[in-house]
Order: C-alpha cells, then structure tokens, then sequence
C-alpha cells in the first residue's frame, strides 16, 4: 500500500529528497515542511505548515495525516532529538538519534570520538577559554590554523586562517563577540591540512555501511576556489581522484569503523553518515562528520541512485542494508550549480524575481529549489543560496556544461555562482598516466570489495564440518565432523537459464540466488544425500557492485536455507563478453550420502508403489525461453499485470517467485528409509524426470486432477498454444519433487510433507507395457484448461489413486485437541495452523492454561477456540489441580492432549490416565539433555547437533516414547539465546508433525511403551 511521506526542511537537499522520493510506486504523497517554491504543488509533492519545533504536535499530525515515514533533511532537528521522539511516538522516521547526532552537533565530541577510535584526523585541541586556545594556536608544532566553532553553525561554522594572527582573531570573533551565537561556546583549534577535499556519504543501518559514490563540494564563492566560505556553491559526482581501492579504504577505516564504535559506545547510528575528507600525502584524514545528506552533494548523489530511495531508507531502518545495498548508476556523472543571492554569505536581499525556470525544464536539467517562495503568482528569491542546478550525464564534462547552460537560462538580478565546479576532476583526468588492468575493464579493488562484502554473509552458512571463510583458494570439509560413518560423495552443477534475463530486464536480482542453490541442492536430493557445501560462479561484463551483492546475498540465504554452507566461488569480469547489465550464474552443490542410503532404490520397486507429489512455487527455473516467447505472442511485458494469481502483481514479479528448497522438508523423510526414489522434477518436465529414478520394466501413470496446478501453467498454455504433451516434456506442472513409496508407508510420509507443503497422492507404479512410454499423465488437459478436483491426497484404498467412479464421499472423523499453555503459546499457534488444514485429522477444540491474562489466552480466542484458566494458585495441591484439569478436558470431549509451554509438572495418576494420549515437546534431542536448561547443557557439552523432540508423557520427565524430531546444527558462536531462538523455529515443524501423526491414527503408543506405526 501505497504511504504518505514527510520530508522536513525548506532547502534544495530536501528538494531533491522529497523529487527522488515522489518517483516511488510506494509513495502515494510527500510531504515537505516547510518547503519552498519548488515543492509547493508538484505532482506527488506540496508543502506542509505543521510545526517542525513542537515533536508532540508534529507527531500527531504524522498520526492524522497517515505519515508513514518521516525523513529529517538538516542537523538541526536531528540534534534537538526530533527521531527520538518521534520514534518513541510510534511514527518511523529516517535520521540518526541525539546521541549518534553529536558526530555533528559537537565537534569537540566529535574529535575526541575519533581519538578514541583510532579514526584517522587531523591534530586538535578543544577549548572554552579563548586566551588557552590562542596560546595552543601560537605554541603547537603545527600549523593550528583551522578554527571551529563545536556546535552547529549551518556549516559556515568553520574558519581558515592564513596565519597565527588570524587564527587568534578568528577565536576571539566566535568566542567574545559570538559570530555563530552559542555554537561557538567551545571553539576546536585544527591542524590545517594540505591535500584534496572529498565528501564520502553512506547508509547505515546501525550494523552494515552502504557507501555513496564519492563526491566533492566546492565551498569558496568564487572561481578558482577564491572568496570566502560558503555553505557550498556546487558539487559533482563521482570523483575521479577517490580509485576503487581508496573507497574500500574510507569505508573500512572511516565509514564501518564510526559505525562500529558508536554501536559499541551504546549509541547506534541509523540514518547517513557524511564523512568530509582530506586526501593528503600522509593518508586521508577525517575533516568533520555530518548526520545527514550533505547540501549541495545530496543534489548530486540522489539524481545517480538507481534504487527506489523510499525502499533503500526502509531497509536501513529495518537493518537490512547487508542483503539489500542500494544500486547506483555507473557509467554518469552529476554536476550542481549553486546560484546565490548578490552579497551572500553576507546580506542580501529578498524577493528578487526569478524567470527562466520553465525554459531549464526543456533541457533535461533539473533545478532543485533552496531559497525561494511564492509571490504574486511567480518565484522570487528567499534566502542566500536560491536554486540549484543539476545535470546528468555520460561524462563529467558534458554534465559540468549541461549544468552551465541550464545556469545561463535562469535570470535574477545579481546572481552568484561559479562556472568551475569540477575543475579539480577535469584536471585530474587530464593528467596521462599508464594503462592499468582497471583501463581495460577489470577492476581488481571492486571484486576484492565484493568479497569484503559477502564474507559476513558466508560465514553465516557455517555449519559441523566447515567454517565458510572466504578468501583461501579452496575449501575444507570435514565428513566425519559432519556426522558421517561411511559416506558416499555426491556432486550436482546448475544454472537458472534465461530466467536471467526477466531478473536482469525487472531489475530484481535478490531471488536468483534462491533459485541457483535450489536447482543445485534439490538434485543432489534425488541420490538421497544432504547438501554439504556450495561454490557458485558470477560472471559478467562490468562488476556491478550492487547486482553482484545482491545475487550472492541470496545465494547465501538460501544455503542457509538449504542446510549447505556457501564455501567459495568465482567473479569473472569479462569485458567484451556480455551486454551492459547483463551476468551469467552457474552453481555446484556437494553432498554426501552414507552407502547404505543411496537413492533410487531400484530393486525394491514395484508395481503399485505410490507417487508423492510435492508442491512447486510457480515455473521454478526451467523453460524461459518458452516463457518468453509466450509473453511476446501475448504482447506482454514485464510490468504488465499479471493475468492470472494475485491481483496487483506483475508479470515479472511472479514469473521471479524463487524455486523451492526441499532439503529441509525431504531428509528426514529420505533418511527414514520408507521412500525409494525421490526426481526432482527440473529441466525436462515430468515426462523426462521421472523416469530417471524408475528401473526399465516399470512404468509411471500421473492424474493431474489430484494435484492443485498453479493458474501461470494454465494462461502459458492458452498464450503460447502449447500442447499438453510440450507443457509436461517443458515444465514441473505444479510438481517440484515426485516420490516413490510403498502403500503402506504412503499416508504416514503425506501426512509429514503436508505438515510444510502442499502434496498429494498423483499416481503410482505399473508394469511398462512393450513400447509404451515411461511416464503417462492423465486429465492433464482437463486440469489445465479446466482447473484442478484436488482432494487432500489421502490414500483411498476402494479406488487406488484414481477420483472417478466414487460415490459421495462421508466427512473425515477429526481428532479433538486440547493444548495446554502457560504463556505466549507460540507453538500453539503452529498447531492451530495446522489444525486449519483441510487435510488435518486434527481439531483444537479447547486451550488451556495455568495462568490467567497470558498471549496464548488471546490467541486462541482470535482462532474461535475455547479458552480455559485453571489457576494453579487457587488450587491445595498439586492432586486437585490435575483433577480440575481432567474434568474441563472430559467436559470437552478431548482425545488428545498437546503441551505446548505448559510451566506445570503433572501428577502420576493424571498421566498415566491420558497415557498415548499426551504429548511434550522438549528442547533437545532426546534422550540427551534431559530436564531443564537443555539448551545451556548442549553448549555445556560442546554438541554439534541439537534440536526438539515430540514424546508420550511418561512418569519420568523427558522419557516417553519419541515421536518426531527436528535437528538443528550447533554454531560455534550460538549462545543460549541463538541457540533458542533457531530451536523454537525447529518446534514449530516438528510438533505439528506429531499431532497429525498421533490424530490421524498414524502413531501410537504401544502397551510396551513403544511407538506403533499403523499403515493403511
């Protein structure tokens, strides 16, 4: 939905905020207090009166007017704590806190911070006296000529002496005679620096540091850097003299580095990070820090972000800048022209009238507006600096002239600007030098930043036995640290095909990687091996940073996903081989079986053994150019809606849903042992991937009417007119994975993959006949044209796998549930999930809990589930309290009792009354770790394997019969809390598991107290 915006200030950086801003399609409105003429009444954007002032008055306008954000501009409100309060008012606002705005607000704080961070600055001395503060001036063994004002002076706070003298005089002007007022209560003498001056600017997220292209400012008035300090009369991006490798210095050394430590000194910093930068002959050097854009640069930098800005400043409020860095154009400059009012920085004069701005709109150059206003119908002058003009283009220098001539076009009375911004660059790139690899398309620092980048979202691949670190020329990986005993390697390689180019046409790089890892891992799957370990491979013409990131961050996420730790790869920048903006991707998967396990079993297939279908996302990876040869016969794009599944969706965007990852739902399935092959039905459709996993004399007979077929096959077939044979020969058809299983085994392994996944029973095994083909769908037209008859996929014994010729059929017996709770009751909103299942044999009917007022209580409520409180407080002991239970569990005709947080230890004669009819969950994988604090015990005894386990009660705590279990690996740098956090996440698979398990009849307990497996 669609969210008005807020961008407070009135200057051309909040122009050129609330303009980037407006080109959101998340972006209904925006907002600007107080604005100015350029933001009056354009498009999206109008100005606001509210108060910025009163925090109390401004939040509750946010509240009013349905303010989704807030972006703060200048330094001003920042300091004054306007995110805080904000913030603490429940509205989302983009800026960093008071704290972290000291950076800025206090350049004595500022300095010291540096100090203590062992941030590279120039010599300092901060002062309250200015007699102290002359006599370091007149003493130091350096140049201290550099006097600031500490506090906030709307950047002119700053003077450059020529010598002692003026120094001196300059303290005595902010000190006794007050030139910048209370700012210049505490002055910082600097030692004055030789060297070029460049602004790097980044995103934070409090964690990740995103940098911005470097820019540079030009702060003198006149031409030739002469005249006095402004707060900046032009700017222009990228800078030439900052290299790739310098950037990857800034941002290790300066950019993380603040980041870093001021997250360490408990004051995070979220918003940007301006960092003022002297490159001198011994090393760059931190000038001053701002906490926000910069005035003029944000008027260059935004223009180059090739991301939605809206959803750049989200992810970095939501912390995910790691995953999700911004992209920005790589092959333009930006120049910006600053046109002041006659006298400025001194005094000026308002009200002068400006013409000419509608003849700038013609010349594709964007005038920003700083200070100006409305009168009389037209635009006059409002402040010193009044418009900013903007030019992008291919070079710097056709931008600097663009700019130029966009400047001449605009008339008012007196106004100043210079003619040279850029100058410093132009000279730069004048100078001849040597070839270097980088001259030939190959840039060596942006692929050793891309491994910088990505190393942190490897190592969190780790996983028993390897550490996923970066860098080394190859990877190890232990098998027997692993857990293996006699293992058998298995190795499978992938692409994703031309599904490349709708990722690359869309500009949605961060699923391919999904996609990569699961076409990799699902194949090796099918010998019945667990995915170990993973190399990809990234290759392209130009390294684009951002794309690059992008891809490879999901390639990491889905190994985490997949169980498999990302062990290394490759980027190949290979100039000349691809388009512009266009990559290849290729991935390796390594997995391992032990010898006993492989998959296909091939000889103990029969005739009869059943065919499991698992669910598929859509099209997953195989058969875009198909795909897209359908699109251009429909005469649709990628943006086009989507005529067919959710409504306000694009034909790109769904066409990009990820391919599955079965790892995680298939092991322990595979590695029970009931399933004899498993095809993962990829490149080759049904009818070529089924019978790779069959023995010659059997054949395969599918019924599409069982299966649900997503609605993106149906409008392919109708679009492309392709027949019914090509649709099963090209594509999964709605199934990702198809298994072989016995009769008997097959409602226990539907019920487990229904519990995650959509699946069904779709067919089953037959002698092949002489000359017949391997695989035979049938109603596949009937279900493609006609939509699916899916039923749940039980096992009907009276009609095989087959729906027609049954009479009507008698609803299912559904088991009633209890759940008993003492608190949040997260594990028994995944029971009440699954319960919701048309396929469930469970029903909740009634929860239950020992403490009044508690989460679980409302959830219930909100499923329509009668909720109990049977406060153990009011009961003599611990003999009542259990009878009471009994009763209200009786009273609701309850058959089987879940436990889910329930902080209670039950009598004996209450357990053994519920016996087989009562199942725990617990924190480890029993029988180890028994009792409380499982998790502490597990790290205690350097285990690599923890997880849950579901049980029948028993007298004994934690010894009742195993019913299912979840593993989840031990990380060498899990704590408690980590490894508490991923095992809830385990519980809520694995508990709804066993409650279908034991509702559908499927589990019971056995009078020896053993678990019965019933087969139907």
């Amino acid at each position: 939905m669609a969210e008005c915006v807020l961008v407070i200030g009135g200057g051309g950086r909040e122009h050129a905020l609330a303009w980037k801003l407006a080109q959101s399609p998340h972006v209904k409105q925006v907002l600007v207090a107080p604005g100015n003429a350029g933001t009056a009444d354009c498009g999206k954007i109008r100005n606001s009166e509210v108060s910025v002032t009163n925090h109390a008055i401004l939040a509750q306008f946010c509240k009013d007017h349905n303010v989704g954000l807030v972006v703060v501009g200048p330094e001003v409100p920042l300091a004054a704590g306007m995110v805080d309060d904000l913030t603490a008012a429940g509205v989302a606002c983009f800026g960093p806190s008071a704290r972290a705005a000291q950076l800025e607000a206090s350049k004595s704080f500022s300095k010291a911070f540096m100090d203590r961070q062992g941030i590279p600055t120039a010599r300092w001395g901060a002062f309250t006296d200015p007699q102290l503060a002359c006599n370091y001036i007149r003493t130091a063994s350096f140049p201290a000529l550099v006097v600031k004002a500490s506090g906030l002076a709307a950047g002119k706070g700053v003077i450059v002496a020529a010598n002692q003298d003026e120094a001196c005089a300059a303290v005595m002007d902010i000190m006794k005679e007050k030139m910048f007022g209370a700012a210049g209560d505490t002055v910082v003498v600097e030692e004055l620096l030789d060297g070029e001056e460049v602004s790097c600017l980044c995103f934070s997220d409090g964690t990740t540091v995103a940098p911005m292209p470097p820019a540079q400012d030009h702060k003198r008035l006149q031409d030739g850097d002469l005249g006095p300090n402004t707060g900046g009369m032009g700017a222009y991006c990228p800078t030439p003299q900052v290299s790739a490798e310098l950037l990857e210095q800034i941002r290790v050394t300066v950019l993380q580095k603040t980041i870093d430590g001021m997250k360490a000194e408990g004051a995070p910093y979220i918003g940007v990070l301006y960092a003022g930068l002297m490159l001198t002959k011994d090393g760059l050097k931190v000038l001053e820090f701002n906490c926000r854009f910069g005035d003029p640069e944000c008027q260059v930098l935004v223009p180059l972000l090739k991301s939605d800005l809206y959803e750049v400043l989200r992810n970095t409020l939501a912390g995910t800048l790691a995953s999700s860095a911004p992209l920005w154009h790589q092959d333009s400059s930006a120049v910006t022209v600053v046109m002041a009012s006659a006298g400025y920085p001194g005094a000026y004069e308002k009200d002068v009238q400006i013409t000419g701005l509608s003849q700038v709109e013609a010349m594709d150059v964007q005038v920003f507006h700083a200070g100006t206003a409305l009168k009389a119908g037209g635009v006059v002058s409002n402040g010193g600096r009044v418009l900013t003009v903007t030019a992008v283009r291919s070079s710097l220098e056709t931008a600097l002239q663009a700019a130029n001539q966009g400047v001449a076009a605009v008339v008012f009375p007196g106004a100043v600007y210079r003619r040279d911004i850029g100058h410093r660059a132009v000279a730069h790139l004048g100078q001849r030098r040597g070839l270097t690899y980088k001259d030939s398309g190959v840039d060596i620092a942006a692929g050793n930043k891309l491994v910088d980048m990505i190393k942190s979202l490897a190592k969190n691949t780790t996983r028993p036995g390897c550490n996923a670190e970066l860098g080394g020329f190859a990877g190890l990986f232990d098998l027997k640290a692993a857990g293996f005993v006699d293992p058998i390697l298995v190795s499978g390689t992938d692409g994703v095909g031309t599904k490349l180019k709708v990722a690359q046409a869309c500009g949605k790089h961060d699923t391919l990687g999904q996609d990569l890892v699961a076409m990799c891992v699902n194949d090796v799957l099918a010998q019945g091996a667990e995915p170990l370990f993973f190399l990809d491979y990234f290759s392209c013409g130009r390294l684009d940073l951002g794309v690059a990131s992008s891809v490879i961050g999901g390639i990491a996420a889905a190994c985490r996903m997949a169980g498999c730790a990302l062990l290394g790869g490759e980027t190949a920048e290979m100039p000349g081989m691809y388009g512009p903006g266009e990559y290849d991707l290729a991935g390796f998967c390594v997995g391992a079986t032990e010898r006993a396990t492989q998959l296909p079993r091939l000889a103990d297939m029969a005739p009869g053994d059943l065919l499991l279908g698992v669910g598929s996302s859509g099209i997953h990876s195989n058969g875009f150019s198909l795909v897209r040869q359908a699109m251009e016969r429909a005469a649709l794009g990628y943006g086009s809606p989507a005529p067919f599944g959710d409504p306000g969706r694009t034909l790109g965007e769904v066409l990009l849903t990820p391919t599955k990852i079965y790892s995680r739902l298939l092991l322990p399935i595979l590695r029970s042992g009931v399933v004899k092959a498993y095809a993962h039905i990829t490149g080759g459709g049904l009818l070529e991937n089924i019978p790779r996993v069959l023995p010659n004399e059997l054949a395969a007979d599918l019924d599409a009417s069982h299966w649900t077929i997503p609605p993106v096959f149906s409008w392919l077939q109708k679009a492309g007119d392709i027949s019914d044979e090509e649709m099963a020969r090209t594509f999964n058809c709605g199934l990702g994975a198809v298994l072989v299983v016995a009769p008997a085994d097959a409602q226990g392994v539907l019920l487990q993959l229904q519990a995650q996944e959509q699946a069904w029973i779709v067919g089953s095994l037959a002698h092949k006949q002489p000359g017949a083909e391997p695989v035979a769908v049938r109603n596949l037209q009937r279900s493609l044209r006609g939509g699916p008859c899916a039923g749940n996929g039980a096992v009907q014994r009276d009609s095989g796998c087959g729906c027609h010729g049954a009479g009507p059929s008698t609803p299912r017996k559904r088991t009633r549930v209890a759940v008993l709770i003492s608190g949040t009751g997260t594990n028994l909103q995944a029971l009440i999930e699954q319960a919701k299942r048309p396929s469930s044999s469970a029903e909740i009917v009634l929860v239950v809990s020992n403490r009044p007022g508690v989460l679980g209580l409302k959830k219930a409520s909100h499923a329509g589930i009668q909720a109990r409180v049977v406060d153990h407080k009011l009961y003599g002991s611990r003999a009542e309290f259990d009878a009471t239970i009994d009763r209200v569990l009786e009273e609701s005709r309850v058959e089987l009792v879940c436990l889910a947080g329930f902080m209670r230890i039950l009598t004996g004669s209450f357990v053994n009354k519920w016996n087989g009819k009562l199942l725990n969950i617990h924190p480890s994988l029993l029988p180890s770790f028994k009792g409380v604090n499982a998790q502490k015990q597990a790290l205690q005894a350097g285990a690599r394997i923890s997880g849950c386990t579901v049980h029948f009660v028993a007298e004994q705590v934690d010894a009742g019969a195993i019913i299912a279990q979840e593993a989840v690996p031990v990380e060498a740098a899990d704590t408690e809390e980590s490894l508490s956090a991923r095992i809830r996440l385990a519980e809520h698979k694995a508990f709804p598991i066993a409650m279908e398990l034991v509702a559908s009849g499927t589990v019971s307990l056995g009078q020896d107290g053993r678990v019965v497996w019933q087969h139907s």
